[in-house]
């Protein structure tokens, strides 16, 4: 199987040193990434006991499958995971003697207010009653040290082997897990294109907010209000008249400077008439150990990363799954349409850039090892923008795919 791997690790440098990089370089950064989370998460797919052609045969179809299908692979493969993940939460969380419909039924709850209603908002209105499940009265180290021993590895956070002063609390992998394992969502408020003026700090949203992630698709996830987790099942929700809130500003009594291309943002993004930024309400899971995505760094210079972003769209019909997704979308699930024009984006009455059309779903994001990691730090390459000026503790892991990420 090392052997096998290797091979999936040549094919992928070959991928990326294509002359074809050159025709569109963002594009085809996405479509190198998606090949290799294609050739990961399949790899880990098949198991220990696949035969040698059944790995020849992955490559094969990594080499000559279509994009799209090679995505919906993925997608395919990140999904059992995560079904598996929650299977062993309900085990570890959810009495026996009651299943998820019993237990909703009688346990009507009023919503409380936490760290992350106020990143996208006010509560709902008192007169809401969500229902939380009746679950096992663990703490959150007890649920994580009952993962490991369902999943084999667990999550855990202390201070970083990365020598700078701003590293903080790294994010360790305790256990082993194998390549192409889901080793981290990344928790938090996901905003759509539509809503970025409703980010924290907007426009410029990361000068104080370290937590923030972007898809290729233009989704951000802001992971600062989920910190790092909780103690219980929580209700979260929003009201309909929510508004931007400050409340991760440093300094209050100091307004962020405002430069003319700030100004020229806001004028382009004027609240979109008539839209609903509420929803009723989400149930979360808080002592879910696998919602610290947002503690990976960035691996210090000589040291590869080991796991690597992937796009997963939660489909929101799988209610059972619901409690442990670890995010809630900022302005509801009805999706609005925008076009893509330079720098900046633009309300759209058509299709979205692909085209296509699908049910509901939660645009999230999961970590995925590229190795095997055993009891050590988790390393995700940031690939910061080069465009803009960078903290002075990055180092690029390879400036040719942060410069094709960000064309």
């Amino acid at each position: 199987m090392a052997v096998l791997f290797q091979k999936f690790q040549q094919f992928v440098t070959t991928l990326t040193k294509s002359p074809t990089f050159a025709k569109d370089p963002r594009r085809l950064q996405f479509e190198a990434d998606i090949n290799r989370l294609f050739l990961y998460t399949s790899y880990n797919r098949v198991g220990k006991d696949a035969e040698d052609a059944d790995i020849e045969e992955i490559i094969n179809m990594a080499s000559k499958s279509a994009l799209a299908d090679q995505e919906k692979q993925v997608q395919e493969n990140i999904h059992s995971q995560i079904t598996n993940f929650c299977t062993f939460m309900d085990r570890i969380l959810i009495p026996d003697s009651k299943s998820h419909e019993e237990t909703s039924q009688n346990h009507p709850t009023a919503p409380r207010r936490s760290g992350l209603s106020l990143a996208i908002g006010r509560n709902a209105s008192p007169d809401t009653k969500l229902d939380i499940p009746e679950t096992n009265p663990l703490t959150f180290a007890e649920s994580r040290q009952r993962l490991k021993d369902l999943l084999g590895y667990t999550l855990e956070l202390k201070p970083s082997q990365i020598p700078h002063e701003q590293a903080g609390q790294g994010l360790f992998v305790d256990g082993e897990a194998e390549v192409g394992s889901v080793i981290a969502l990344y928790p938090g408020v996901i905003y759509s294109p539509a809503y970025y003026r409703y980010i924290p700090g907007y426009p410029r949203v990361d000068s104080q907010n370290p937590y923030l992630i972007t898809r290729y698709d233009g989704t951000v996830i802001n992971g600062q209000p989920w910190g790092t987790g909780g103690e219980t099942r929580e209700s979260w929700s929003q009201s309909a008249q929510s508004t931007r809130s400050s409340v991760y500003r440093t300094n209050l009594s100091e307004p962020p400077s405002e430069t003319g291309s700030d100004r020229v943002w806001k004028m382009l993004s004027k609240p979109l008439e008539g839209s609903q930024l509420g929803f009723n309400g989400e149930i979360l899971e808080r002592r879910n150990p696998l919602a610290l995505g947002h503690f990976a760094n960035h691996p210090t210079m000589g040291t590869e990363p080991n796991v690597m972003v992937c796009p997963y769209d939660f489909p929101l019909n799988e209610k059972g799954m619901r409690a442990y997704i670890p995010n809630v979308i900022f302005g509801g699930i009805d999706e609005v349409k925008m076009k893509r024009f330079g720098s900046f984006w633009f309300k759209s009455r058509g299709e979205s850039d692909d085209g296509q059309t699908m049910g509901p779903v939660m645009k999230s994001l999961a970590l995925v090892a590229t190795r095997s990691i055993c009891n050590e730090e988790v390393y995700l390459n940031y690939r910061l923008s080069n465009s803009k000026r960078r903290p002075s503790w990055y180092t690029p892991v390879d400036e040719e795919e942060d410069k094709r990420r960000w064309s």
